[in-house]
């Protein structure tokens, strides 16, 4: 019977997380949308087979302790010029001719489908707003967008293959990833988090967390922060990690009582305490680790890079319509210390290559 009350109790907040969970069931099904072969104009955004061989030899950027101190430093200088990736972007033809970009539909006040948004529930969010501009600035139509629904898992691999243009989906700038894909300057700053419910003896990334059963989405810096320290055997153990695709699967994992607590980014992790009234961001002292959005692309795209960089710059200028006012729009209500706290500092462009 409580645990019927507490998931009753959980569903209540924004539109219900049940009427999330309803969504995020749906994330399969549009992952599947992702086309087995490139539509037609697509191209291969990567350059030639020579040239990832060439990215398969080179070194691991985490053996640079410069890089694996601040990889959102590791990114091209801001060009509005056209290269070969948007000139094909560009070149394709009648209804195809739209950006393609890996998104969530299921992070509240990031990238979801509002269900009390009209018939088309269209997707919404801080990094919907992002593409948007992204789109009106390369195709001249901030709806010429292709969103595809991409588990956390999946932002990688749908890169490489090519499904997508590129991922605007809370991803974290590791020295890891940079092996695998290439980003854009930082557009938003956050950290790791510990979300519980608000009755939980746990009261953060502390020793209260020992012996307790602990949710991370696969391929998420969480997750890779859990198995660095259970190498220590620091706080969680292995088989105490509960793994899921999708960030959202966690928040319902922990109503359900199946898990005692999320580890998760402090944004997202706002995000679900505002769907979920009984629980909350367990660290007193904020996140406890500096984290860093960007736009991932596929490698070998400079062009796009550049450009997505240049985009960047004109959005935070932007008073009226950039990323201060969609930060007031979504995240303002939820996120503690303000826009300041937030926004990433002035970039660094040091990558030459």
């Amino acid at each position: 019977m409580r645990m019927r009350e507490r998931v009753r109790t959980g569903l209540k907040g924004w539109g219900g997380v049940g009427a999330m969970a309803a969504v995020c069931a749906l994330v399969l099904a549009f992952a599947l949308l992702l086309p087995s072969s490139r539509p037609q104009g697509t191209g291969d955004t990567g350059g030639s087979g020579l040239a990832h061989a060439e990215q398969a030899a080179a070194a691991d950027p985490c053996d640079d302790p410069s890089i694996k101190a601040h990889p959102e430093y590791q990114t091209l200088t801001p060009s509005p010029a056209d290269g070969p990736t948007i000139e094909k972007i560009k070149a394709r033809k009648g209804a195809q001719r739209k950006l393609m970009v890996g998104v969530d539909q299921n992070s509240y006040r990031w990238g979801y489908r509002n269900p009390n948004g009209g018939p088309g529930a269209d997707l919404e969010g801080f990094d919907i707003d992002l593409v948007h501009r992204i789109a009106q600035d390369i195709l001249g139509d901030p709806n010429a967008v292709l969103f595809k629904a991409i588990p956390t898992n999946q932002r990688i691999p749908a890169i490489q293959k090519g499904y997508v243009d590129m991922v605007v989906r809370t991803m974290t700038i590791t020295c890891k990833r940079l092996k695998d894909v290439a980003f854009s300057a930082p557009y938003f700053k956050t950290g790791q988090q510990v979300l519980a419910p608000k009755s939980s003896t746990i009261t953060g990334y502390n020793p209260t967390l020992a012996g307790k059963k602990v949710c991370v989405a696969e391929g998420s810096t969480a997750l890779s922060n859990l198995e660095d320290d259970e190498k220590t055997k620091k706080y969680v153990a292995a088989d105490d990690i509960k793994k899921v695709p999708n960030q959202l699967d966690c928040l319902v994992r922990l109503q359900l009582g199946e898990v005692d607590a999320v580890v998760t980014d402090g944004a997202l992790g706002a995000s679900q305490a505002a769907q979920d009234p009984t629980v909350e961001l367990k660290d007193p002292q904020g996140p406890f680790t500096t984290e860093y959005y960007g736009v991932a692309m596929k490698k070998g795209a400079d062009d796009l890079v550049s450009r997505v960089n240049q985009i960047l710059v004109d959005y935070r200028k932007d008073t009226t319509g950039g990323w201060q006012a969609s930060y007031k729009k979504w995240l303002s209500a939820t996120l503690r210390g303000g826009p300041a706290e937030s926004e990433p500092p002035p970039p660094k462009y040091l990558r030459t290559s």
